[in-house]
C-alpha cells in the first residue's frame, strides 16, 4: 500500500550553479501532474512526465526543477548598461510630463534586477544527462515516503477493520434474541390494552411471523463479512487500491445501512451507528491512498 502523500528532493552539480529537483504529491483521484522547468529546457518535460509515471499512478504530483547559482564566480551579475538605459528612459519620461523624478534604493534595485544576467544553462541534450538521473534519485526519496506513509496508514486500517468486526459479531450474537423479545413485547402491549390473546393465537403467531420476516439480517451479515474479508485483502495486495477499496467501502455502508433498517432493535441500533462512524473514519484515510 502507498499513500498519495510524498516528498523527494535531489541536487545535482551543474557546471558552476547548482541543480534541485523536488517532487511533492497529495492526494487526487487520478494523476494529476504539474512541472515547473526552465524555459530553456522544456523539451524534457515529456521525459519527465515518464519518470514519474513509473512512481505514481494516482495523487497531484508537482516536479519542481530549478537551477540556482551562477555561470560566473563571484556576486549576483548585472547587465549595467542595459540597466543605466531603462532608468535613464524613466527619468526621461517623468521630466517629460512634469514629474519629479526622485529614485529610491527599491526603484534601482527593481530595475537592476529586471536587467539581472542570467545562468548560461547547458542545451537540452546536455542538461539531460544531469537532470533525468537527479530526478530518479528524488523520485525514489518521493516513493519510500509514500511507501511509509502508507504502512501507517495499512496499521490504522487492520486496527478499525478489528473495531468493524467486533460491532459485527455483537449484532451477529444479538440478532437470534431480536424476534423473540418483539414477541415478549407485543403480548405486554396486548396485556396493557386489556386484552387477553393466547400466545397461539393465529393473529400473534402470523404477526410475529412477519416481523421476523421483516428483520432478517442473516443475509447482510453475510455480505457484509465477505465485503470486509475483500477489502482486507485488497489492502495487503501490491495492487492500486484506492479505486477500488472506494467501491467496497461503499457496499460495505449499503449493506450495514440496511442492517440498520431492518433490525429493528436498540442493541443491534447502537453496533450500527458505531459501524457508521468507524467506516466514515475508513473512507476520510482511503482518500489518501493511492
Amino acid at each position: 500500500m502507498k499513500s498519495m502523500t510524498g516528498y523527494g528532493r535531489a541536487t545535482a552539480a551543474l557546471e558552476k550553479a547548482t541543480l534541485t529537483i523536488e517532487v511533492s504529491s497529495v492526494n487526487r483521484k487520478t494523476l494529476d501532474l504539474t512541472v515547473s522547468i526552465p524555459e530553456a529546457w522544456d523539451a524534457l518535460e515529456a521525459a519527465v512526465g515518464e519518470a514519474v509515471r513509473r512512481y505514481a499512478v494516482r495523487g497531484k504530483v508537482h516536479v519542481r526543477i530549478e537551477v540556482t547559482g551562477d555561470s560566473s564566480e563571484g556576486p549576483v551579475q548585472f547587465d549595467e548598461e542595459a540597466a543605466a538605459q531603462t532608468f535613464s528612459k524613466l527619468r526621461a519620461f517623468a521630466e517629460q510630463r512634469g514629474i519629479q523624478f526622485t529614485p529610491t534604493a527599491e526603484l534601482i534595485w527593481q530595475i537592476a534586477n529586471s536587467q539581472r544576467r542570467e545562468a548560461k544553462l547547458p542545451e537540452t541534450e546536455a542538461a539531460q544527462t544531469i537532470v533525468l538521473p537527479a530526478l530518479e534519485t528524488a523520485l525514489k526519496t518521493f516513493a519510500q515516503m509514500r511507501t511509509r506513509e502508507g504502512e501507517a496508514l495499512l496499521t490504522d486500517f487492520l486496527a478499525r477493520i478489528a473495531i468493524l468486526q467486533t460491532h459485527i459479531e455483537g449484532i451477529t450474537t444479538r440478532a437470534p434474541e431480536v424476534t423473540g423479545s418483539y414477541r415478549e413485547q407485543l403480548l405486554q402491549r396486548l396485556r396493557q390494552a386489556g386484552l387477553e390473546i393466547d400466545i397461539s393465537d393465529e393473529r400473534v403467531l402470523k404477526e410475529i411471523a412477519l416481523f421476523a420476516d421483516r428483520c432478517d439480517i442473516a443475509e447482510e451479515l453475510t455480505r457484509l463479512r465477505s465485503h470486509l474479508e475483500q477489502f482486507t485483502t485488497l489492502l495487503k495486495s501490491s495492487a492500486e487500491i484506492g479505486r477500488k477499496a472506494e467501491f467496497i467501502l461503499q457496499e460495505i455502508g449499503r449493506e450495514i445501512h440496511t442492517i440498520g433498517s431492518k433490525a429493528n432493535d436498540l442493541t443491534i441500533s447502537r453496533h450500527v451507528i458505531e459501524l457508521k462512524n468507524e467506516l466514515e473514519r475508513i473512507r476520510e484515510q482511503i482518500a489518501n491512498v493511492e
